[in-house]
């Protein structure tokens, strides 16, 4: 059967089996079941996918993926972030979309606490949104930062969905880890630059309120001691990898147990918060391996069956250079956000992308950063923007099209970081370098 034959049969497959209402991890299941019973051989066939199966979750380096969940899941459910959140309110004076600046900086902290997106949004919404309204702050200004600053936790380490990333597309972890963390802060900075000039231009967008004054030492106090020393927790992580002292996994497990060490200190750790820290760390870790083991499997039938070659080999007999094909893989991404989640995406992309990857001779570490802002962008993209429907959770009282249009210009921001990086991927490269050295 011919390659091309053999994608929509694959393909078709996989997206029938969505479109019939099947959890996305069955359905590539299914695909991969009738993949290798037609493919590999029949019976033969479906015993090497078990076995592979089998293999591709007992990568050690995988144990990062529930150590960074559970760092998460901690400093949400004892509320040791939010104490984080209060200390930066405190820090920051009275200038233009005061309260907006506090959504990016606490967001970006948060973020280098915890890998998840929903947890860093939901925290920040519950928390300042309706001190915002209050303010009579404008929901273009008000829920977009919130919105914008809660998807940098897929870039920053603690980053689950880069370690996952890394395991499925074979990209080395510490390398993709660090790789993140400069175009995180530049997409912060950009964040923070826009809200200031915009509430500067229109003030009426976030209106100046009286803040209680304070002095130096009574701003200060709750930043070092809230603060400062959860920073320390992202020290340890980064700063592990980066001397060389830790593999991903060791840094991870640091992390944890320095994560347990501040919940307890500021006696916020109990028997309660603790269980529902490790259930929920549970369930994202089992659907996590699930996922792992249905796109590795994906690739495996896909590579046997000759189809990632052929359709690499129809891509690169269009005579389009490397740029163009970069740039159509990461519109594919773009487009597919607008009705798929990250995860669903990752599993059908990553066996078509990175066969083309390695022939083009693209660093893999940079093309593991572009994918992982795209997927980031694709948070908030409409109309399936997870992060949109989280925001419209911490705010019923606002329409989902305010929403959309608060969130659009931070999206534009974020696509040209994302034109930065192609122009000037020693951006990227830069802290990995380092390490290597």
């Amino acid at each position: 059967m011919e390659w091309h034959l053999i994608l929509l049969v694959l393909l078709g497959t996989l997206v029938a089996l969505m479109a019939l209402g099947l959890p996305v991890v069955f359905a590539f299941f299914a695909t991969n079941l009738i993949g290798a019973w037609v493919f590999m051989g029949g019976e033969n066939g479906v015993l090497q996918l078990v076995r592979n199966a089998v293999d591709s979750v007992q990568n050690f380096a995988l144990l990062p993926i529930p150590l960074f969940i559970l760092m998460g899941e901690i400093m949400f459910h004892t509320g040791v972030a939010g104490r984080a959140i209060d200390a930066v309110d405190k820090l920051i004076a009275r200038v233009p979309g005061r309260l907006s600046l506090v959504a990016i900086v606490g967001g970006t902290i948060f973020s280098s606490l915890s890998g998840s997106t929903i947890a860093n949004t939901a925290m920040l919404g519950s928390t300042l949104l309706p001190e915002m309204y209050r303010r009579g702050y404008k929901p273009s200004i008000a829920i977009g930062p919130i919105v914008a600053v809660g998807g940098i936790a897929m870039l920053i380490p603690p980053s689950a969905l880069a370690v996952l990333l890394g395991s499925i597309a074979q990209i080395p972890i510490s390398e993709l880890l660090i790789a993140s963390i400069l175009p995180a802060l530049i997409l912060a900075a950009l964040f923070f630059l826009y809200v200031i000039v915009r509430c500067w231009r229109n003030p009426a967008l976030a209106p100046p309120y009286d803040i209680a004054r304070l002095s130096w030492s009574e701003r200060l106090a709750p930043f070092v001691k809230y603060v400062l020393p959860l920073s320390g927790i992202f020290v340890v992580v980064v700063g592990s990898i980066f001397a060389g002292l830790a593999t991903p996994t060791e840094s991870a497990a640091l992390g944890a147990a320095a994560t347990l060490v501040a919940a307890a200190a500021y006696r916020r750790l109990n028997w309660l918060n603790f269980k529902v820290a490790i259930r929920q760390t549970l369930r994202f870790t089992v659907m996590t391996l699930f996922i792992i083991c249905g796109s590795i499997t994906f690739s495996q039938v896909m590579a046997f069956s000759q189809a990632s070659t052929g359709l690499t080999q129809a891509i690169l007999g269009t005579g389009l250079g490397s740029t163009e094909l970069l740039i159509g893989m990461l519109l594919i991404l773009l487009f597919l956000g607008c009705f798929m989640d990250q995860v669903s995406m990752m599993m059908i992309t990553v066996p078509l992308f990175m066969p083309l990857v390695q022939q083009l001779g693209l660093d893999p570490v940079w093309f593991g950063v572009l994918m992982l802002l795209v997927l980031e962008i694709s948070l908030a993209t409409p109309p399936f923007g997870l992060l949109l429907f989280v925001a419209k959770g911490a705010s019923p009282e606002t329409s989902m099209r305010d929403i959309v249009l608060s969130v659009t210009p931070f999206i534009g921001l974020a696509l040209l970081v994302v034109a930065l990086l192609i122009v000037v991927p020693q951006l990227t490269l830069l802290l990995p370098a380092m390490i290597a050295r």
